[in-house]
C-alpha cells in the first residue's frame, strides 16, 4: 500500500469568527477548499463540523483546524503556493496569532483520512522531538520511505 502525505495546521483566531475583522477568511474559505478538492493529488479534507470538536481535541476554542492528505509533498506544495490559495496565506498575520509552538505538521499516513486525535499527536510529538520523518514541517523534504526505516530502527509510539 502507498503512503499518502498529510498536512495538519492549526491556527489561533485574533477575533471570534463571526467578527467583522474575520470576514475576508471566513467568506473565502469555501472557495479555497473546492479549489483543493479539484487540484491534482488531493485525497481528502477534514470538515471542521463541529469545529467544537477541535476545541475539545485541541484545548482552545479560538483554534481553526485544517487537515487534508495529498498523494505526494508536491501537489500539497503546489496548491499552497500555485494557487488563490496563496493570496489568503499572505495574509494570515491579519486574522490570526502566532503560536510560540509548531502549528503545522505534516507526515506520511497509508490511510485515506486521519482523526482530530491523530493530527495532535503529530503536532505534540514535532513540538517535543522536533523533525523527524515522523513529523515535519515543509522545511523538511523527508520521504515515506525515510518514516519506514524511522519506524524500523526505533520503538516509537505516537
Amino acid at each position: 500500500m502507498n503512503y499518502h502525505f498529510a498536512q495538519v495546521n492549526i491556527a489561533k483566531a485574533r477575533y471570534p469568527l463571526e467578527d467583522p475583522r474575520m470576514a475576508d477568511f471566513v467568506n473565502n474559505t469555501n472557495q479555497i477548499n473546492a479549489i483543493a478538492e479539484k487540484s491534482p493529488g488531493f485525497i481528502w479534507r477534514w470538515v471542521e463540523e463541529p469545529q467544537s470538536d477541535a476545541a475539545e481535541v485541541f484545548g482552545d476554542p479560538a483554534l481553526v483546524v485544517n487537515m487534508s492528505i495529498w498523494e505526494s509533498r508536491e501537489a500539497l506544495m503546489e496548491f499552497t503556493y500555485h494557487s488563490p490559495h496563496v493570496e489568503i496565506y499572505k495574509r494570515k498575520n491579519e486574522w490570526f496569532e502566532k503560536l510560540n509552538s509548531a502549528h503545522m505538521v505534516c507526515f506520511y499516513t497509508k490511510e485515506s483520512e486521519i482523526t482530530l486525535q491523530e493530527a495532535k499527536r503529530h503536532l505534540d510529538y514535532l513540538n517535543k522531538m522536533g523533525e523527524t520523518p515522523l513529523a515535519f514541517s515543509f522545511r523538511s523534504s523527508f520521504s515515506a520511505n525515510d518514516a519506514e526505516k524511522y519506524l524500523t530502527n526505533k520503538s516509537i509510539r505516537l
